[in-house]
Order: C-alpha cells, then sequence, then structure tokens
C-alpha cells in the first residue's frame, strides 16, 4: 500500500488512504483524472469522491514520483501507454498522443491516469490444480475480461508448480514477465511468491523472452501473461514443440471469443491447449466458471457430478448400514 499512497501529495493522500485502509484488499484501481473527483473502484462497486478533485499540482507530483523526475527514462514505456511501478502495480496513462509516421513516439501531457491494484492471493489456483495436471502439466489458456483475477491466478499457478502442492513435486518455471505484474520484481527480485523453482525474465517482450528461456533455463513450464500477437503465437509453437508446458492468459469473454482472433489460428489447428480455464467477472475475481480439456468438455461438471455420486454412495450405504 506504501508504494500506491507515496504517489500522491498530502491532500489527496489522506483522503484516498481513509477510503480504503480498511478496504484495501477489495480495491481494483484508482482512477486520477485532472480537474475530475477521484474515483475508486472495488471488486463490487465504484465510489466516486465528488469532494475530491485532482489539480495540475497534484498531476505533475504523480507524474514525477512515476518517472522519478525523469519522463526520459520511460521512454518505452510511454510508447506503450502504461508503467508497473513497484509491488507490480501497473498504471494506464492517457493524455495527448505523438506521433511520428503514423506510430505512437510517446504521451505527453498526461491528465489521465489508471492505478491498477496488483493483489497476490495464496492459495487462489490449488481448487484447480487437480484438472491442470495429468501426469505432467496441461498446457492451459486463461481467458477472461478485465479485471476478473487471470494475472492473480496466473501468480499462484506458478507458486504452486515451481514449489510443489499435494500431488507434484516442484519442477522448474519460468516467467516472461513483460509488463512486471506477475511477480512485480524490484531491482530483478520477485516481490511476489512465484515459487521456490521459478526464473523470472522481467520487462521482457513475451515472444523474445519465451524464446530466451528455452535456450538459457531449461524450465518444464513457462508462464506468459496476455498473449495475443503473431510473434507470441509462434513462440508458444517453438516452446510447445521443444517440449515445454505452457501456462498462458488472454482476453476474452469464452473460449469461442479466442478461437475467432486470427493471429490464435495456429494455436487451435495444432490443438496446443490441453486445458482453458474460463473467468468471468464477479465480485471475486478470480472465481473460474469452467475448466474445459482439449475437446470442450466441462471438467468442473464432471468434478460435481463425481462429489455427487460419492456423496449418494455415502449415504445408500449408511442407509444400508443403518438397517443392519
Amino acid at each position: 500500500m506504501e508504494e500506491i499512497m507515496s504517489l500522491f501529495t498530502g491532500s489527496l493522500r489522506n483522503e484516498i488512504f481513509q477510503k480504503t485502509d480498511n478496504r484495501w484488499s477489495m480495491l481494483q484501481e484508482i482512477r486520477i483524472r485532472m480537474n475530475q473527483p477521484v474515483e475508486i473502484i472495488f471488486d463490487s462497486h465504484t465510489e466516486r469522491l465528488t469532494d475530491l478533485y485532482a489539480n495540475k499540482q497534484d498531476i505533475t507530483y504523480l507524474i514525477n514520483q512515476i518517472s522519478q523526475f525523469s519522463l526520459y527514462r520511460l521512454e518505452e514505456e510511454l510508447k506503450k501507454g502504461y508503467v508497473t511501478i513497484r509491488g507490480g502495480h501497473r498504471i494506464g496513462l492517457a493524455g495527448k498522443v505523438n506521433t511520428t509516421n503514423g506510430n505512437v513516439k510517446a504521451i505527453k501531457d498526461i491528465t489521465f491516469f489508471n492505478i491498477r491494484i496488483a493483489k497476490e492471493k495464496i492459495g487462489a489456483a490449488l481448487p484447480y490444480m487437480k484438472e491442470l495436471f495429468d501426469k505432467d502439466y496441461c498446457s492451459t489458456l486463461i481467458i477472461g475480461p478485465p479485471q476478473t483475477g487471470k494475472t492473480t491466478l496466473l501468480r499462484d499457478i506458478s507458486r504452486l508448480i515451481g514449489s510443489g502442492w499435494k500431488h507434484a513435486s516442484p519442477v522448474k518455471v519460468g516467467i516472461v514477465d513483460e509488463r512486471s505484474e506477475i511477480s512485480g520484481c524490484l531491482d530483478g527480485v520477485p516481490q511476489h511468491d512465484v515459487g521456490a523453482r521459478t526464473d523470472v525474465l522481467d520487462a521482457c517482450p513475451k515472444a523474445e523472452g519465451v524464446m530466451m528461456l528455452i535456450r538459457s533455463m531449461s524450465p518444464d513450464v513457462i508462464v506468459v501473461d496476455e498473449i495475443g500477437s503473431e510473434e507470441d503465437v509462434f513462440a508458444i509453437q517453438e516452446a510447445l514443440h521443444a517440449g515445454v508446458k505452457l501456462m498462458c492468459s488472454a482476453h476474452g469473454s469464452s473460449l469461442d471469443d479466442i478461437k475467432k482472433r486470427i493471429s490464435f489460428t495456429p494455436l487451435f489447428k495444432s490443438n496446443m491447449f490441453d486445458r482453458f480455464i474460463i473467468l468471468r467477472k464477479s465480485d471475486k475475481p478470480g472465481t473460474v466458471f469452467q475448466i474445459l480439456d482439449g475437446k470442450g468438455n466441462n471438467l468442473m461438471k464432471k468434478r460435481n457430478e463425481n462429489n455427487e455420486m460419492v456423496r449418494s454412495s455415502s449415504i445408500i450405504n449408511s442407509n444400508h448400514l443403518d438397517r443392519v
């Protein structure tokens, strides 16, 4: 929380702290817009602080804190429209865009900020690990709209694979953390628990990072967040052909949404993924709606049916014993 509060001037800091202190675990975003009320977004609702406005001084202070008083050092980040700070929190930026030959060169006159809170939820993935393991880990794609907990779930999957869990010993994991959100590295050291046998390529482009890990770190499983480009897909194919398992995420509302994306066509033609985790928006980000196998069968439904059979069998047996 300290790394977030340090971004604001005293007046903003005190008010935002009072509004969020006891609800930090439910906080998703803090939206700052010049001369507009501050907006705080929680898991279940949004609050607009109509008596709290960000002025030019607040904006200047925020920019200086993000850039450490040097926008030049953020040149690459300003092309992408976001900056990741200590703790893995990502700050989206908007304002006037400078272009060269139709390509974004930078954002200047930054007056809009979306501070997305990175949350580490230890154990979030544990209830679903059995569906992702069948003698070996199954290459898995996590699908969900923004703010459904894809990164949170992916982070805990990495932790469990790299540290081991009830049904599997730890194996080597490699994370390509392009936006520094999965591991939240500070000076190359992860601030989040991503596993005891996990290596991280921080702030590295996904496609290049996947190939670098294969060549240099011999991972058993590679973890990548928010894939989408043709370059990403090519690198994933190369990794799978090399015998490495993949844990990835992608934006989408359903498996059908993802299948419609042209860049993903090669992955589905080759049946590269064994599992698909579908997330839906709810009051608790990271809530799994479905886990599908490569043929589209809902494994969670089968699990529930099996549990029902076990419970029914127990009832029958207990009734029978009572009769005896």
